[in-house]
């Protein structure tokens, strides 16, 4: 499974530079142009102390700040925008896994990473652990995958370059947010996680193998199937005492239901 990688135009303004990808129109890439009309548009006396120009429009007064903020939101808001529709497709594409196994209807992506951070969410307090970041990573551990897809080791593709093409693919999505504040926000959890570089990398981690158990065993209880392998994929790989607890639930309970 995997959605291909998609092409981009490269787009710059006076603040920004980001990428857009190809699929959208050119109507994201419009930006609204000042009109300046002499007949209709006459500048205004400034006092000596104010460093920016205004113009005056129909007996309104407006600064060219507060125009240059009224630009940046515009491309803020296209960058946004042209984001989330990327992210899209994690919402269509289909984990691979499930999708091997015949799974009737098996879960997207972004069911996966939204289950994940519910996970965040409810966890108890964990001394030297920030929650809201757990919830945070949860929701872009797999970001990457909007471009990649959902690469398995049974799809043929080394652990060095399935990394080298979701870092590739990260990268394209921060250019996509402007590489401002968020946009590194996003890549710093991304790196902490796949490094397994902290404690909440870790908790994660756990995350991620505890939401595939729990969902394969949903997948035997309502569609008969068996999916020991996933079970057996994951034992004895928890890192934390909060996976550990999880995990044995989920079995204790798989054990009552056969």
């Amino acid at each position: 499974m995997g959605s291909g990688c998609r092409g981009a135009l490269l787009c710059k303004s006076s603040s920004l530079t980001f990428l857009i990808p190809s699929f959208f129109t050119s109507s994201y890439l419009r930006f609204n142009k000042s009109i300046t009309n002499s007949n209709s548009c006459r500048m205004a006396t400034e006092d000596s102390s104010s460093s920016s120009a205004a113009f005056v429009a129909g007996g309104d007064t407006i600064s060219s700040s507060a125009n240059e903020g009224a630009a940046h939101s515009a491309a803020s808001a296209s960058s946004a925008i042209d984001f989330l529709s990327l992210c899209h497709s994690l919402k269509k594409t289909k984990r691979t896994g499930w999708i091997r196994r015949d799974v009737e209807n098996p879960e997207s992506i972004a069911d996966h990473m939204y289950r994940m951070g519910l996970m965040g969410l409810i966890m108890a307090d964990i001394p030297g652990v920030d929650r809201d970041k757990c919830i945070k990573m949860a929701i872009v551990h797999d970001i990457a995958e909007a471009i990649v897809g959902d690469i398995t080791p049974l799809d043929g593709i080394s652990k060095a370059e399935k990394s080298r093409q979701e870092r590739e693919a990260l990268d394209h999505m921060c250019k996509l947010l402007g590489g401002e504040a968020r946009a590194k926000e996003i890549a710093e959890l991304w790196m902490e996680y796949e490094e397994n570089s902290s404690a909440e990398a870790k908790i994660v981690k756990d995350f991620d193998k505890v939401e595939m158990i729990l969902q394969a065993l949903e997948y035997e209880n309502e569609q008969g199937k068996d999916l020991d392998e996933f079970f057996q994929s994951t034992a004895g790989k928890f890192q934390t005492d909060l996976g550990k607890a999880w995990a044995k639930e989920i079995a204790s309970r798989r054990k009552k239901s056969y």
